[in-house]
């Protein structure tokens, strides 16, 4: 069973827009993407790139996930002549499943957990790691990193960034569930401490998926200024899916 919450952030303006988020679901796969906002009005949005890398995504899955994600921003890059260091970009979280196994592949910061005995956390810190020593402070400091070696590696024009994607495989009978989370939700663990991700597991079955993304846009309310946490924008896009296998 597979169920999936999302809900529109605000801009860099801090105004309302559409959701730069977007959630393939298949029968035996599940794709989450975050279009990345860019201050840049000569790019499209994001959530333009996010929205048809995802298209793509449903073509390619449930085939091999590296292979698929290449073949999907090389066909996106084509059809719309992006251009590698000057094209809008997303992250990319990937599951597919059959009666063996369970594949996941992540590339930037949009996080997959696997639960069985415990929660495995397939998660790619190296945007994490460039914004704690300082790096990104500036749009032209992110194009500078972005897909370079040293840097970061995410989902725009060169399909060679799909060999940098972290992958991870289970037996299937080992996992109970999974959730695959954009940054939007993923900060309720990583920057806020509201909960862990056992527990956001548990407040997912309880109470509804919704009810995460309920817990992180109110203690977002409690620091409308970015003073206890500081944040680009007030609330992020947020998206989550939880994908339950059965008790191992």
């Amino acid at each position: 069973m597979i169920h999936v919450a999302e809900r529109p952030g605000v801009g860099l303006d801090g105004r309302p827009r559409p959701t730069e988020d977007r959630v393939v679901v298949l029968d035996r796969a599940v794709a989450v993407l975050d279009g990345a906002t860019s201050a840049d009005p000569d790019q499209p949005s994001g959530g333009w790139y996010a929205e048809r890398l995802a298209a793509q995504l449903e073509r390619e899955l449930p085939g091999d996930l590296r292979p698929a994600l290449a073949r999907a921003i090389a066909a996106v890059a084509r059809e719309h002549g992006l251009r590698p260091g000057s094209s809008p970009s997303s992250t990319v979280a990937m599951l597919r499943w059959d009666d063996d196994r369970v594949d996941a592949l992540v590339l930037a910061d949009s996080p997959i957990v696997a639960f069985g005995q415990s929660a495995d956390v397939l998660a790619d810190d190296r945007l994490a790691t460039l914004r704690r020593a300082g790096r990104l402070r500036t749009q032209q400091a992110v194009r500078a990193l972005r897909n370079r070696p040293g840097g970061f590696w995410v989902a725009e024009a060169d399909p060679s960034a799909a060999d940098h994607a972290l992958t991870r495989s289970w037996p299937r009978t080992a996992l109970d569930a999974v959730l695959l989370a954009t940054d939007g939700v993923s900060c309720g663990v990583d920057e806020y401490g509201l909960f862990t991700w056992p527990e956001a597991l548990r407040l997912a079955r309880t109470r509804g998926v919704d009810a995460v993304l309920d817990s992180v846009r109110t203690a977002e309310d409690g620091d409308p200024d970015g003073t206890r946490w500081p944040r680009a924008k007030r609330h992020d896009d947020q998206a989550l899916v939880l994908v339950e296998f059965g008790r191992p």
